[in-house]
């Protein structure tokens, strides 16, 4: 018994060593590179029972090369204003895994954009998107460009010049970069269009998130919202619960904002309340989705102007504020790190009962922790908000079919994935005995998913 005891501190020992000795080296190559570190160490602080009962993946470096990117590109993007001066912005594109398929991961266009954001976002992709099931692998790309306050010409001009150096990189069979914060239907549409100027060919399969009228899929606007939704909904029947008469509270006002609001709606909840950068709204009868929808959609306008139209609706400067609204169920759909501890402690004073992550990694590391010490659900971004890019899979299968599939599908086939998600997460925890870690179940089932293919295909 003691010879057992001591053995199991042995592995126990050496795994964490291992994890140890591999995350001082991404520290140290990635030093200034905070995003990016984050997302290693959110991936590392769960795989240390993982290593213990699978010395494979430390026999076969899996943890020095996962870190690593593919490839990173960085390429100047220059264009011209409505003023005709030249200006310049930096862009980028991460290939960061393609064990399981094409790298596959949007396009960020916003003034935060830079290597580490860019990384991090590749990383989480590259598990994110094993969870689905699907044959893809991890990508992520943008720029530091701000298409907000820039006139239609502005936006085309950027994007084309954007495309005209990505598209030496891309392909259906090799990179399909899809759309993110600040890249919709508009760039999109700008950047399918310099792709096939500058490729010479129509390639339907090079990018997702398109119109419908040239290769896009149904459903594709509204998966990452409806997706969560029906990722958070799993979770609360395990616990006997539903959205039913429960208080939500969506951070964000994009895509994924709205149809999340859309679709808890739909389920009987009341959503109270939604952001963007400058603000939130609160609006006690429950968000008109209708209003929502215009000023965001069709005049891109900011939340602010809600009130205008629901003049008994609060709107307060700051939107760090939202999380101080009690409520049952919270969404952060917004972006990197907009939940810290404060915000956890005080959504748990108000009662929360669930968490569900719409945005790539908005709630810190602290306040996750908080979540998971009082027995919230808590339902990770690379798990919970896979439904865009599950889509965007089954919009690469429609193109290479050259047939269109209707939404009623498209949606059956969304909600199918979300609940496999959720349930291998779920049996991924409970085998390593981390019953209810959803977080941890994810970070397990995608990574083991990534590493056991890497084994297979060799060092390369």
């Amino acid at each position: 018994m003691a010879m057992i005891m001591e053995m199991e501190t042995h592995k126990f020992q050496t795994a964490k060593k291992y994890i140890e000795s591999v995350y001082d080296t991404v520290k140290e190559r990635n030093a200034n590179e905070p995003e990016f570190l984050q997302a290693v160490q959110e991936i590392f602080h769960s795989l240390l029972p993982v290593l213990v009962k699978n010395p494979k993946y430390m026999e076969n470096g899996i943890l020095e090369r996962i870190v690593e990117p593919e490839r990173m590109i960085s390429f100047r993007v220059p264009w011209v204003d409505d003023k005709g001066k030249v200006r310049v912005n930096r862009g980028f594109r991460v290939q960061f895994n393609g064990t399981l398929g094409p790298y596959k991961g949007g396009l960020r266009f916003h003034p935060s954009v830079n290597a580490s954001i860019i990384k991090f976002l590749g990383f989480e992709q590259t598990f994110k998107n094993a969870l689905t099931g699907q044959a893809i692998g991890g990508g992520k790309g943008g720029a530091d460009f701000d298409p907000k306050g820039k006139s239609e010409g502005e936006v085309m001009r950027f994007t084309q010049s954007f495309m005209t150096e990505l598209s030496k990189y891309i392909g259906s069979g090799i990179d399909v970069p899809a759309g993110d914060i600040g890249v919709g239907a508009r760039e999109i549409g700008y950047l399918f269009g310099q792709y096939r100027k500058v490729a010479g060919h129509y390639d339907a399969g090079v990018l997702t998130g398109k119109g419908i009228g040239y290769g896009g899929s149904l459903g594709r606007t509204e998966a990452t919202g409806y997706g969560l939704v029906y990722f958070v909904d799993e979770m609360l029947k395990d616990k006997g619960m539903s959205f039913e008469d429960k208080t939500v509270i969506v951070s964000g006002s994009g895509n994924v904002s709205i149809y999340a609001i859309e679709k808890a709606q739909e389920y009987g909840a009341k959503v109270v309340a939604c952001s963007d950068s400058n603000g939130y709204i609160y609006d006690e009868k429950g968000i008109c989705l209708d209003t929502l929808k215009h000023l965001k959609e069709v005049e891109r306008s900011r939340i602010s102007e809600y009130v205008n139209e629901h003049p008994h609706a609060k709107y307060i400067e700051g939107s760090d504020g939202i999380w101080t609204i009690p409520c049952d169920i919270a969404l952060p759909c917004a972006t990197q790190n907009e939940l810290n501890e404060k915000a956890a402690k005080t959504l748990v004073a108000n009662g929360v009962k669930a968490v569900g992550e719409g945005a790539n990694m908005p709630t810190t590391h602290n306040a996750a922790e908080v979540f998971l010490q009082n027995d919230v659900l808590y339902a990770p971004g690379k798990a919970s908000n896979a439904g865009g890019v599950a889509v965007s899979a089954l919009e690469m299968a429609q193109n290479s079919s050259r047939i269109a599939w209707p939404l009623e599908k498209v949606d059956a086939e969304l909600k199918k994935i979300m609940v496999n998600i959720y349930r291998s997460s779920v049996e991924a925890a409970e085998s390593y005995d981390l019953s209810g870690n959803f977080v941890a179940g994810a970070n397990i089932a995608g990574f083991t998913k990534v590493a056991d293919a890497m084994i297979v295909q060799g060092v390369i």
